[in-house]
């Protein structure tokens, strides 16, 4: 599990030989990542929640909500959308690694998705930043951060997502020994849809 735990850091850096190791499938493996795939999972749902149009305007009118209230929402929020589009993502691309001849299992292809999402769970690292320069402005629509330095956050932000969406071509092309193109046609589906939930 320790060594999970390190590949979870390492994918940032030195992918390949993450998405290699994801080559062994027995339950014993698989058991051994479950908790960093978990971990993964959960931060970037909370990434995603945080990045919509709703957390923009979320303590607008007079009954806003408190502070706590609203990292409360992002947590469960985040837990529940991040495990939709793990399963759902990773049906996409198992689906699609089969029709191009895949072998591997739906459990893999899953766990492809969420080390491919590191990134993304690492996004949230902009927050304490965001929170410092604008404090609750950026809960309100028009706020403060609606300016210069909010549209720098959000460059940086795609930049992650862009960022996980090459890991997700770099880890099919790992696990499966394919070419780059191969690799790229069976993550184009996943990453598109992904897309269409961030511009949604």
């Amino acid at each position: 599990m320790r060594e999970w735990w390190l590949r979870t850091l390492l994918v940032l850096s030195a992918p390949r030989p993450v998405f290699v190791a994801l080559r062994q499938d027995t339950n014993e493996e698989a058991e051994k990542r479950a908790e960093p795939v978990l971990l993964v999972v959960w931060l970037a749902g909370m990434a995603f929640v945080l990045a919509t149009r709703t957390t923009a305007h979320l303590m607008d009118g007079a009954d806003a909500p408190h502070g706590i209230v609203v990292a409360v929402w992002a947590f469960l929020a985040g837990g529940l959308f991040g495990g939709i589009a793990y399963w759902l993502l990773g049906g996409v691309l198992y689906r699609v690694a089969v029709a191009l001849g895949s072998q591997g299992s739906y459990r893999r292809a899953r766990h492809v998705v969420a080390f491919a999402a590191v990134p993304v769970a690492l996004s949230l690292v902009l927050w304490p930043f965001k929170l410092a320069l604008y404090g609750n402005a950026v809960f309100h629509r028009g706020g403060r951060d609606a300016g210069g330095g909010g549209h720098v956050l959000e460059v940086l932000l795609v930049a992650f997502l862009v960022w996980s969406a090459w890991l997700l071509v770099v880890g099919v092309r790992a696990v499966h020994g394919w070419t780059w193109a191969r690799a790229a046609a069976a993550a184009a589906a996943p990453i598109v849809l992904a897309a269409a939930f961030v511009l949604a």
